[in-house]
C-alpha cells in the first residue's frame, strides 16, 4: 500500500479498500468522475504486487472475442490456434465498462465469476491470482450501456475516489515535476505471495454473533422503508469476505463488529436501489445505509473475548480432527 500510495495521493482510505478487495479475492467497480486516478491506482497495484497487467479501453465496437480470446486457422498446422484475449493476465483493468455492449460486459462477468473462458467448447483458466478493476464514469451518458442489478452485484465493492483536498492536489503537482510518480514504483511480493495473503485472509475467524450481524444488516436493507431492492445473499457473502480482509490488515486472526461495519457502505452500495421516496426527500444511498447501521444493534465483543473465542474454537478444532 506505500508503494501505491507514492502514486495516489491522500486517498489512503480507497487504497485500502482496494487492498481489502484483492485480499479477498474479489472485483472492484472505481465509480467516479474521470481524472481522479482510477487507472493510475490499478496500474500501481500491478506494479506493486509483480503482476501481469492488461488494460481494455472499452468501446461500443469491442467484441466479447477482444476479452476472452478467439481461434484461428492455421493453415500450415491445418488446425485452430487459441491467441488469448484481454482476460489472460493477473489484474484486468476495464476502463469505462458501461461504454461497451452487453453482450461484451457478460464476458467479462462471466470471467469474473468462473475464473475462466470458454472458447470454441473448450475452457481455460485464467491465471491466478485473477483481479478485475473496473471503472465507470457516472457522467456522460451518450453511448453509455449502464450495468444492471444483476451485473453490478458481481462486483466485491464499488468505491469512490472523489476529488483531492487542495493540499493534497499541490503535493501530486510537485511529484509530477521530475517524471512519473508511477515509475517509482517497485514490486513489493509476487503473484504467489498474494495467494498466501488471500489464503490467510480467508482464514480468519468470525464468532457467531458476528454472523448473526451480518445477516441482520442485509435483512434491515431488504425491509427498509426507503429502499425497493435489498442486499442480495451475495452481497452477504462479500459482506463476510471483506470483514476478514479487513481484520488480516490490522493484523488480527478473528473479525470484530468494526470491520464490518467498516466494510458495509462499499459491499452494499451498488446492491440496493432507492424508491420514489427517498429520492423525493433528497437521500442518497450513503444516508440510508447509514440509518441502517444505527437500526441494527451492534453486538457487543472485546477483542479479549475475541481471543479468548477464537482460541477455543481452534482448540475444538484440533480435538475434533484427532478424536
Amino acid at each position: 500500500m506505500d508503494e501505491v500510495k507514492k502514486v495516489i495521493i491522500g486517498k489512503d482510505g480507497c487504497v485500502e479498500k482496494v487492498m481489502a478487495a484483492i485480499l479477498a479475492k474479489g472485483n472492484v467497480l472505481l465509480e467516479d468522475v474521470p481524472g481522479v486516478g482510477k487507472t493510475e491506482m490499478a496500474l500501481a497495484f500491478s506494479r506493486a504486487m509483480g503482476l501481469l497487467c492488461n488494460r481494455v479501453q472499452f468501446t461500443p465496437d469491442v467484441m466479447p472475442a477482444d476479452i476472452t480470446g478467439f481461434s484461428m486457422y492455421r493453415k500450415g498446422e491445418e488446425r485452430f490456434v487459441y491467441h488469448p484475449g484481454a482476460a489472460m493476465c493477473n489484474l484486468l483493468l476495464a476502463d469505462e465498462i458501461n461504454r461497451t455492449s452487453p453482450k461484451t460486459q457478460s464476458a467479462l462477468l462471466e470471467v469474473m465469476e468462473e475464473g475462466s473462458v470458454t472458447v470454441d467448447g473448450v475452457t481455460r483458466q485464467v491465471p491466478k491470482p485473477f483481479i478485475v478493476l473496473a471503472t465507470q464514469n457516472p457522467v456522460g451518458s451518450y453511448g453509455t450501456q449502464r450495468l444492471p442489478e444483476a451485473q453490478m452485484d458481481r462486483f466485491l465493492i464499488c468505491i469512490s475516489m472523489g476529488y483531492p483536498e487542495p493540499e493534497d492536489e499541490l503535493r501530486m503537482l510537485k511529484s509530477r515535476q521530475g517524471g512519473r510518480p508511477l515509475d517509482s514504483v517497485k514490486p513489493v511480493i509476487t503473484g504467489e505471495e498474494l495467494l498466501t495473503m488471500q489464503q490467510e485472509a480467508e482464514a480468519v475467524y468470525i464468532r457467531d454473533n458476528v454472523y448473526r450481524y451480518m445477516v441482520l444488516l442485509s435483512g434491515a436493507t431488504r425491509e427498509h422503508e426507503l429502499l425497493d431492492l435489498g442486499m442480495s445473499p451475495r452481497g452477504t457473502l462479500a459482506l463476510g469476505k471483506m470483514a476478514r480482509a479487513y481484520a488480516y490488515l490490522a493484523g488480527r486472526t478473528y473479525v470484530i463488529p468494526g470491520d464490518v461495519k467498516s466494510a458495509f457502505a462499499d459491499v452494499s452500495i451498488h446492491r440496493i436501489r432507492l424508491n420514489q421516496k427517498a429520492r423525493i426527500d433528497g437521500l442518497d444511498a450513503e444516508a440510508v445505509l447509514e440509518d441502517v447501521l444505527r437500526q441494527v444493534k451492534e453486538p457487543r465483543t472485546g477483542e479479549r473475548g475475541e481471543k479468548a473465542s477464537g482460541r477455543a474454537e481452534r482448540g475444538l478444532s484440533r480435538a475434533a480432527g484427532q478424536w
